[in-house]
Parts: structure tokens; C-alpha cells; sequence
């Protein structure tokens, strides 16, 4: 199948029409719909429902997207073995993952990869997690980093660190004046959640859903530094990652609230697809380098819980 049929489609997958299609292209709409014609001439059936507006995936183009862009990789990976590039590999992370640890990483990688062969031109994607898992399903991302939350990880994965999760809040906040606080004491207070499933959900989980069923909740999407910033000022307590809240902890806009039974540490997972070529020596190499900068080796988990 010729590629130029999967590029048109996809720029009219992202860009929601053909018009702005072409013009991303550089191709006469006329260009790009003769395309799409013979695209879907091969295939056999409608991948676009054309409107007014725009254009939208019929549901055979919504299954033929993440296929059509890993069509794509693989042929930008070609070209980059033919002519001696180094390969390409297109990270996605979490915000609170990129916000400290991450960089590092990838530093030490670049850094290790002028001494092994295992240099890479990388590509990072940061965002929430549906942001992040959703590129990754649509093909756009071929390696991505996230917190475990309890839910099964399908597809090549690992376990390549811990972090320790804590309730913070802003210095001047009531319960920061405790020494040590129950879940009782957490009900009257609005609690932050950066989104659904996040670290946030191990308190419920630590604690007993019956009992903090009434906890009030905000949700503050999009923004990690919005919700550390409300937290800052005093707006409500959260439960995060050390990670994402280490340099608040360090300048004091932020303090850890000391809880009577402290909640287990969060696993970090990396999660690839297969059949990456050359970009699977680097991904490995990435993975080693995570393994050692764990930010909480075993003998701090066990204190962590203990």
C-alpha cells in the first residue's frame, strides 16, 4: 500500500479535515481527496465520513489509525537505518514523572550512549496519563512512563522503579501543625486530584472507600503545577509522588503531612511496543539506566512502609 494514501489520511485524522490536511501536506485538496480515494479503493471500504465540517474516522479509520501511523514509523525508520541516522524514539510521560526524574535519565543515557553505540534521537511527549496512554495506543509514542496504578499493564513492560507517595499541604494548613493524622482528620479538608486513577486513589484504597467517601474532592486536570501551586496557597491537601513535589518540599511551599499509617510506595512502568529495529538497543539501554537511577531503592522501601 502506498504510504503517501496513509500520510494523507493521517494528517486528516489529526487535523480534522482535508483542507487543513493539504495545507499541512503542502498537496492540492484535490491531491489529498484523490488519495483518500484510493485508499479506501484498496482497502475496500470508507475510512472518513466527509461532512461540511470537516472530515471524521468512520470506525473502520478509527481502526485503521494506529496502524497507519505505525506504517509510518517503521518507514521513517527505514530511512534512518539507510542513510546511518541514529534511530528515533518517541518517548511519553507523565507530567510528575517529567518534572524531575525523567530528564535525568534520559541525561545519563545520552551521555552513556556516546560510549556503547546506544545513542538515540529522542522525542518527549509530556502530559497526563489518558494523554500519554492515548498516544500510545494511536501509535504516536513508542515508549512510555507511568505510575502503577493497580491496573494490569498489557504489552511488553517493566518495572523499573518506586517512589514514595505523600500527603502534602501548605505550611500554614491546620493539619500541618500535627504530628500525626488519622483519616478521620482528613475528612473536613478539600482534598487536590491531579486526575482519575492517580496516586490520589491510594489513599481511598490505604484508607477504606466507605470511610472517605465523603472527602471532598477538586479535580485539577492539565496542570500539575496548578495543583501544587493551589496546594501552595493553601487551597487543599493532595497526595502525590516524591517526585513531583521534591523542589516544593525543598523551598518549603509545600509540607509532607505525617499519617498514622503511611501509604506504600508507587510503582514507576515503562510500557513499549514491539518490533521498534534499530531503536530497540537504545529502549534497552534506557530501561538499564532507569533500573539504577530508581529514586527508591529496596532498603528505602522498606523503611518507607515500615
Amino acid at each position: 500500500m502506498d504510504t503517501r494514501y496513509l500520510r494523507a489520511f493521517v494528517a486528516v485524522a489529526e487535523h480534522g479535515g482535508i483542507s487543513a490536511a493539504a495545507q499541512q501536506l503542502g498537496y492540492a485538496q484535490s491531491s489529498v481527496s484523490a488519495q483518500l480515494k484510493r485508499l479506501e479503493a484498496e482497502l475496500g471500504t470508507s475510512v472518513l465520513l466527509r461532512t461540511g465540517a470537516g472530515a471524521t474516522l468512520t470506525e473502520a479509520g478509527t481502526r485503521l489509525l494506529p496502524h497507519a501511523r505505525e506504517a509510518l514509523e517503521l518507514e521513517q525508520r527505514m530511512r534512518r537505518a539507510a542513510l546511518g541516522e541514529r534511530p528515533r524514539l518517541r518517548i511519553g510521560s507523565q507530567e510528575s514523572l517529567a518534572h524531575a526524574w525523567l530528564p535525568e535519565v534520559l541525561a545519563a543515557l545520552e551521555y552513556q550512549g556516546g560510549t556503547t553505540g546506544s545513542g538515540v534521537d529522542v522525542e518527549l511527549t509530556v502530559g497526563s496519563r489518558a494523554r500519554v496512554e492515548q498516544g500510545f495506543r494511536d501509535g504516536e509514542l513508542d515508549l512510555i512512563f507511568h505510575y502503577d496504578s493497580g491496573v494490569a499493564t498489557l504489552g511488553p513492560h517493566a518495572l523499573v522503579g518506586h517512589d514514595r507517595t505523600l500527603l502534602v499541604a501548605a505550611p500554614r494548613h491546620p493539619l500541618a501543625r500535627e504530628e500525626s493524622l488519622t483519616p478521620e482528620q482528613l475528612l473536613p479538608y478539600d482534598f487536590l486530584v491531579a486526575e482519575p486513577a492517580c496516586t490520589s486513589q491510594m489513599l481511598v484504597d490505604r484508607f477504606g472507600r466507605d470511610l472517605l467517601v465523603n472527602v471532598q474532592h477538586s479535580m485539577i486536570s492539565g496542570s500539575l503545577s496548578a495543583l501544587l501551586r493551589l496546594a501552595g496557597h493553601g487551597h487543599g491537601i493532595t497526595l502525590l509522588p516524591h517526585l513531583s513535589v521534591a523542589r516544593e518540599l525543598a523551598s518549603g511551599e509545600l509540607v509532607e503531612l505525617r499519617l498514622a499509617a503511611p501509604v506504600r510506595p508507587v510503582g514507576i512502568i515503562a510500557q513499549w511496543h514491539p518490533r521498534l529495529g534499530l531503536a530497540e538497543r537504545p529502549l534497552h539501554a534506557l530501561l538499564e539506566v532507569a533500573r539504577r537511577a530508581d529514586p527508591l531503592p529496596p532498603a528505602a522501601r522498606r523503611a518507607a512502609v515500615g
